[in-house]
């Protein structure tokens, strides 16, 4: 049987099909999706890379349509009514929304289901899982720092969805919103009342390009101020395992240094 012929309208669907090894697969990706070689779709040259077919919220579903795929791959409340549109014109839509960390581990091995690759999804979601309980092991015992995450800054709005968990398993606290609801825009005097200990900003569609003197000099926050990829935390993709790594090394400085290295050893 051939491997099927995939279009991705989710950054975080092609991250996670990347990582399973399948990305050969795409014969069509969203401007917004960046590819294995690091180059974002639309910059790819040569006969096997994948047509970019336009935003992940406007994608041009004739040129999906030309493209002839297998299965389409939808991610996010926010695609629920591109997917319609897609099962519309008779495309095999796989959608998902995760909502919480455990959902979007369960996602990825969803994920190698969608794509013909059920077992490397399993083993994408095991090893994502073993890399968390070695942060848990890690921060086991600690105290737990307060921590804000700011997903969006005009108007200011405390990151939701699988962020809160993601704080949680980095060994801090997050009173801001509670796993799985949406982000939403914050209340500056609950943050003032809540008394972070750390700030982290991951603004999305900004990777890592924020100054944080704009979000330290507010007259409510008084803590300090650390900018995250927000690849690392806005998409439910193998990266956000990565977030939450970077995360408890900020969090908990002492756990992942030299000596403690040398204390597991």
């Amino acid at each position: 049987m051939s491997a099927p012929r995939v279009v991705s309208l989710a950054p975080s669907a092609t991250a996670t099909v990347a990582a399973l090894g399948a990305a050969d697969r795409f014969v069509g990706v969203t401007a917004h999706c960046d590819l294995p070689d690091g180059s974002a779709a639309g910059s790819a040259h040569g006969p096997d890379a994948p047509t970019a077919v336009g935003g992940w919220l406007n994608p041009d579903l004739d040129r999906v349509a030309a493209l002839d795929p297998d299965v389409v791959l939808t991610s996010d409340a926010l695609q629920a009514d591109l997917a319609t549109d897609c099962r519309d014109r008779g495309f095999d839509v796989a959608h998902r929304e995760p909502a919480t960390l455990d959902d979007a581990l369960d996602g990825f091995a969803a994920r190698g289901s969608d794509v013909g690759r059920p077992d490397a999804g399993e083993r994408l979601a095991a090893d994502a899982r073993d890399r968390l309980d070695r942060i848990a092991e890690r921060v086991a015992g600690r105290p737990r720092p307060t921590v804000y995450c700011e997903e969006w800054s005009d108007p200011p709005m405390a990151a939701g969805n699988w962020v809160p968990d993601a704080v949680r398993a980095a060994g801090g606290r997050y009173p801001f919103v509670d796993p799985g609801e949406r982000s939403r825009e914050v209340d500056p005097a609950a943050v003032e009342r809540a008394d972070p200990d750390r700030v982290v900003v991951h603004v999305c569609g900004h990777g890592d390009r924020v100054d944080p003197a704009g979000v330290a000099e507010r007259d409510w926050i008084d803590a300090p101020v650390s900018v995250v990829d927000d690849s690392l935390l806005n998409q439910p993709s193998p990266a956000l395992i990565d977030g939450v790594e970077r995360l408890a090394r900020l969090l908990h400085p002492e756990a992942f240094s030299a000596a403690a290295d040398d204390a597991r050893t």
